[in-house]
């Protein structure tokens, strides 16, 4: 018990540091966007649902963007729809790639497009003017992100490598997530949606805030931008920036700040994605950036001697790498004193009942306390800076709501560490809400 409480009561500690960084950041100036040029890049794989009207949105949005959209080989029409784009804009270009090359991974992707913009490119261009970002084919960024980012605390410092954006769940106030479903299957779904836009905006986006201080921000799948001359010094002559990992958004986040280069956070400008509303997609989805972490702890041991990085940054970044191992170790430690608990009640009703009196009920209503409140926090403060229009009570459910669905982390530590251990590493999609049959490997389901 006495272990348990304590771990709880510095993890508790490290939660108020970063609420006190969460309401106490101010706002970024925005830059001009013109003193750089843009470049998304796009990877799909059997896209045709959302890559049409994905193009039309960044092309009305972003009219000097130059638009990058990487065909995994897909067996729809996502190619077919990119190329009829391309055909009445030079601002869109599709990187095709076939198998075996493709459907080998995001990373390898994610190459295949820095490798076309760069034989794209002009002799003598400013690469350190040239900035990329990486988008879901659903994505819907907000249209100020350009400027956003060219400000002078971002990519207006030379020494800035990559931003991560804000990401926003674009259905959280969609009430029927399943119209052919139940009342119950309804609520669960919306909510599921809900906790994933709470996880987002309040806790990730404390974090990352927090991260500001200590120089060790962290770049996410969908809304990272990066400058070309960092990827450059990554890629070297083999020209692959992006390494493979199955979080390679995270592991190149973490080259670059390696490389020497600042990292930097955003939330005046966001990106809209989709939430999953199912759980066993969710699962899988969680499961395989549990494993994408677990795969980076090899890059401890550098992360410990770079010169590049502060002594906080060091901390919090290894914190970040170990994570996972300490939810496999929590799944013992949390629910012992439980087990012990109900173990001597029925053995030893009478000393255990004598326990409780004598200050043990206390105790316990601490550590359940301590293990709901720190999370449950976030509920709290989604209300107060991102949906005050949600009510306060409502909130803080979502908040108690979102406590129990960190519980489940300790379930997907598990499964990553199983599939880390038989050697199960590979890429493959996961189906969007919408999809029920999707052609080639997809993500198995829990």
């Amino acid at each position: 018990m006495a272990l348990a409480l304590t771990i709880n009561g510095v993890f508790t500690v490290y939660v108020i540091l970063l609420v006190i960084a969460y309401l106490r950041a101010k706002p970024q100036q925005p830059g001009r966007a013109r003193d750089f040029t843009w470049h998304y890049f796009i990877p799909c794989r059997d896209e045709e649902s959302v890559i049409g009207d994905t193009l039309h949105y960044l092309r009305e949005h972003y009219p000097t963007v130059h638009l990058w959209v990487i065909d995994d080989d897909s067996d729809d029409a996502t190619a077919a729809i990119v190329l009829e784009h391309a055909r009445s804009s030079p601002f869109v270009h599709l990187v095709p790639r076939r198998r075996p090359e493709a459907r080998t991974g995001k990373s390898h992707a994610l190459n295949a497009a820095y490798r076309a913009l760069d034989d794209w490119l002009p002799a003598g261009t400013d690469r350190s003017s040239v900035v990329v970002a990486v988008f879901d084919a659903d994505a819907r960024p907000s249209v100020n992100v350009l400027d956003v980012c060219a400000g002078p605390s971002l990519f207006g410092d030379p020494q800035m490598g990559a931003v991560q954006i804000e990401v926003r769940m674009v259905n959280r106030n969609v009430r029927t997530p399943l119209p052919g479903g139940t009342r119950p299957q309804n609520w669960f779904g919306r909510t599921l949606v809900r906790l994933q836009d709470i996880e987002f905006r309040a806790a990730i986006s404390a974090i990352q805030t927090s991260r500001r201080t200590t120089k060790s921000v962290c770049m996410g799948g969908n809304g990272q931008f990066s400058r070309m001359s960092a990827l450059d010094e990554l890629a070297g002559s083999r020209r692959v920036p992006w390494r493979g990992s199955l979080l390679e958004d995270f592991e190149l986040g973490l080259h670059i700040m390696l490389a020497g280069y600042r990292t930097g956070y955003a939330t005046e400008a966001w990106v809209d994605q989709e939430a999953l509303h199912s759980l066993p997609r969710f699962v899988t989805q969680r499961t395989r950036w549990c494993q994408g972490t677990m795969q980076c702890m090899r890059y401890l041991s550098r992360t410990w001697r770079s010169p590049h990085l502060s002594n906080a940054g060091v901390v919090e970044i290894s914190y970040y790498l170990i994570q996972p191992w300490l939810w496999l170790v929590g799944t013992v430690i949390y629910p012992l004193p439980i087990l012990i608990f109900l173990n001597n009640l029925v053995l030893y009703p009478e000393k255990t009942m004598r326990f409780l009196g004598a200050g043990g009920a206390v105790l316990f209503a601490l550590y359940l306390v301590f293990g709901t409140a720190q999370f449950a926090v976030w509920g709290y403060l989604y209300y107060r800076r991102c949906e005050p229009s949600q009510g306060l009570l409502r909130c803080i459910g979502w908040g108690v709501a979102y406590a129990w669905m960190i519980f489940l982390f300790y379930v997907i530590a598990w499964r990553a560490f199983g599939r880390l251990v038989s050697g199960r590493a590979g890429w493959a999609k996961t189906r969007r809400n919408a999809e029920v049959i999707v052609l080639g490997p997809i993500a198995k389901e829990a």
